[in-house]
């Protein structure tokens, strides 16, 4: 271990020259991507998934987490009232203690997770109708700061798409009341009022779907969807999206519809959606999620949730998600074995690895180098 100068004995301080030239010092900066290129394939891989659970029994996720899972992702309407303590412990797996994403679905209305310990918030389409933006921003803090207490650390919340149907989500429209309204203004403010919210109380919003599913043909959790063309959303959906990145959003969430005009597979797995639209001309330089690649419109596609991660991976995104529901450890395993395996063979580059894995630690402000 060098000693500093401070601590260096006073005999040796005359010869001692701390002067670096400038390339020496380029090549011992620490960097999270000069950690990160010291990782393995598979390591690299985990930290990219988010692990399903249920929040009644977080614990079912331990080995994955211990395993360097990125994130787990809370299912269930109703949470134990010790959700934090059981979490604590779970985050206590993690290798290297890095933290852990811990997400969930609290929108409001009929999307809420875990109300019956954080409060509760009406329809987005209530708030966007009847609450100015700093009432958003407000009661959406006081049910953030309760998150954060539990220790769930983001939210896939807010939807920023642009919808005024006035009904359910259902299956044939996956909006509808999720929605803050059909005026892409009222969105655009109300959106980055409940993220600010969200961020005031500690956690990390999510926004999404992008580029928009306001308008959508079907809901592709249940089936191949579309949105409206490209160049209509362009107008109407991706605005609320732009205010949101120019607000300092940290994370976007990419939908599994595919978007007319932007190529033929699911936004979550083009890169002329992710690398070219949002990356490029967007400027969006935070965490990419996928959208769930359980749903239906994917295996349409013709891509196993394996296949679907790479693919995604490879488009751009940096974290992946899928649904509660089978063996989720032997998911979670072949998943990371696909990854690890399409670097190995060359369909994915291990730098594109190592930047989705520098996003899902940035998000969290996790310095490898501290």
């Amino acid at each position: 271990m060098s000693l500093a100068p401070s601590a260096m004995p006073s005999h040796s301080r005359s010869t001692f020259t701390p002067a670096l030239t400038a390339s020496s010092a380029a090549a011992t900066a620490c960097t999270n991507s000069t950690k990160l290129a010291g990782w393995s394939n598979r390591r690299l891989a985990m930290l990219t998934i988010a692990v399903p659970v249920s929040e009644t029994s977080v614990s079912d996720a331990t080995s994955e987490v211990s395993a360097g899972a990125g994130g787990v992702l809370l299912f269930g309407s109703k949470a134990p009232s010790d959700l934090g303590s059981r979490l604590t412990t779970l985050k206590s797996h993690v290798p290297g203690h890095l933290g852990l994403l811990v997400m969930t679905d609290e929108e409001g209305g009929g999307i809420q997770r875990m109300s019956n310990l954080v409060g509760s918030l009406p329809w987005p389409a209530y708030m966007g109708a009847h609450w100015t933006p700093a009432q958003i921003q407000q009661n959406v803090t006081k049910v953030a700061k309760k998150m954060a207490a539990a220790q769930v650390n983001m939210d896939l919340a807010p939807v920023v798409d642009v919808d005024g149907r006035n009904v359910a989500p259902s299956k044939t429209n996956p909006d509808g009341w999720r929605s803050f309204s059909g005026n892409t203004t009222v969105v655009s403010k109300a959106g980055v009022a409940y993220m600010n919210g969200l961020r005031a109380g500690g956690v990390i919003p999510v926004v999404k779907h992008f580029p928009g599913l306001g308008g959508s043909t079907y809901n592709s959790d249940f089936g191949p969807a579309r949105t409206l063309p490209w160049s209509t959303l362009q107008k109407v959906g991706i605005p609320p999206f732009t205010a949101a990145i120019k607000a300092g959003a940290p994370a976007i969430m990419v939908s599994n519809n595919i978007v007319p005009g932007l190529g033929t597979n699911p936004a979550s797995l083009s890169p002329t959606a992710i690398t070219s639209e949002l990356r490029g001309k967007m400027g969006f330089k935070g965490l990419v999620v996928t959208d769930s690649l359980s749903a239906k419109a994917i295996s349409a596609a013709g891509f196993s949730i394996p296949a679907a991660a790479v693919q995604a991976l490879r488009s751009g995104a940096d974290m992946v998600m899928f649904d509660l529901g089978g063996n989720v450890s032997s998911q979670t395993s072949s998943i990371a074995t696909a990854i690890t395996n399409a670097v190995t063979g060359g369909h994915l580059s291990r730098s594109r690895l190592i930047d989705a894995a520098g996003h899902v630690l940035a998000v969290r402000h996790v310095n490898l180098c501290s």
